[in-house]
């Protein structure tokens, strides 16, 4: 049964948009951490969950937009689209 309502969890929290800021972004290591707007742990950000053309790749103060996915190390971020460089 919890694994169940975890699943659940995870599955709505990634149909909800949340923003944020880039606290930092490694463009060599292809990863970093978004502080979210609403406040928590910093959420982590791999390149691959950026949607953009050409090079992914975020910078430090950037105000992105993305959904949440709860995993076993914590919660990640994906779907991210750059606001405002």
């Amino acid at each position: 049964m919890p694994i169940v309502i975890f699943y659940g969890l995870a599955k709505e929290r990634n149909r909800e948009m949340t923003q944020g800021t880039v606290k930092f972004f490694s463009a060599g290591k292809g990863y970093g951490f978004i502080t979210a707007a609403e406040g928590g742990s910093d959420v982590f950000v791999h390149y691959s969950a950026i949607q953009s053309d050409g090079f992914r790749t975020l910078r430090e103060g950037d105000a992105v937009e993305f959904a949440l996915e709860d995993t076993p190390k914590g919660l990640r971020a994906t779907k991210v689209s750059v606001i405002k460089r």
